[in-house]
């Protein structure tokens, strides 16, 4: 067995991750097997090396040990871009010109697991079209994601103590895999970086489920192989709502600062105990 946690060093770790970081090392322990750690630092806008370290001493503080030196997507900026090479070249792919705005103002579009579908205005521009507004217009990589089910076919991946759960990518529309600013997506980059590291069971939040659906096309498209999936309830605060970095008195740092014991914390978490206050439940 061979797990890993992915933060992103994007703000302090909460209970939630440490949670979700939790399950996934007593996992991979239990069983004699690995638990990596891979630094989702692509985020050029919002990553900061001080969250990195911060990250770190927080896992090492809840008596999380890891195997090897920490996983860098940063490090990986050409794998991300050969996997795109490979689906531009098959026709998976198109350049999209449209802003945020541009879809929210579309009436046309519906919705989805993830929020509003994109409706497909540049899928069929003509390839004169693309390579004129290319040549000027900033511009992101959108998988044509009817043409690409069709070619994966039917899909399904199996979830830890439930069984096989049937992969629905179309609902997610016409998905982003690279922006100018992020040279690939949360999907791409996960996707690959876990069949890079030999991730075989992947602990997670239950956010991500719906996530599954476009992880398990990619995995089929790009011949990688599928993990087995364990999607967790997630924390939540005292106003029911899920964790977010910016719940300061839910982070790391700040219960390490109040004199938590970390490892009585994580001994805790390993058996669904919370702190006062905060609880578990699935979206």
């Amino acid at each position: 067995m061979l797990t890993r946690f992915a933060p992103s060093p994007t703000g302090e770790l909460h209970l939630g991750h440490a949670y979700s970081a939790v399950l996934a090392h007593a996992a991979a322990r239990s069983a004699g097997g690995r638990f990596l750690i891979r630094i989702d630092d692509i985020d050029g806008s919002r990553s900061r090396e001080e969250y990195v370290g911060a990250s770190l001493a927080d896992l090492a503080w809840l008596g999380i040990d890891w195997d090897g030196e920490p996983v860098r997507q940063s490090d990986r900026l050409g794998d991300y871009a050969a996997a795109l090479d490979q689906l531009r070249a098959r026709g998976l792919v198109y350049p999209c010109f449209c802003t945020r705005a541009d879809i929210a103002a579309s009436l046309s579009a519906p919705h989805g697991p993830s929020g509003a579908v994109y409706p497909g205005t540049c899928r069929t521009l003509s390839d004169a079209e693309r390579a004129r507004r290319m040549a000027g217009e900033p511009h992101c990589w959108r998988l044509d994601m009817a043409r690409a089910a069709a070619e994966a076919g039917e899909l399904a991946w199996e979830e830890a103590e439930q069984g096989l759960r049937t992969a629905d990518p179309l609902a997610h529309g016409d998905i982003v895999l690279a922006r100018k600013d992020a040279p690939a997506s949360y999907h791409l980059a996960s996707t690959l970086d876990d069949a890079a590291m030999g991730v075989t069971h992947i602990i997670r939040g239950a956010d991500l489920i719906a996530s599954t659906d476009v992880h398990r096309l990619l995995q089929a498209l790009l011949g990688l192989p599928t993990p087995l999936y364990r999607h967790h309830a997630l924390v939540c605060g005292p106003d029911g709502k899920r964790l977010a970095k910016r719940d300061a008195a839910a982070s790391l740092a700040s219960l390490r600062a109040a004199g938590v014991d970390g490892r009585a914390l994580a001994a805790d978490l390993a058996a669904d105990r919370l702190p006062s206050g905060y609880s578990l439940q699935n979206p």
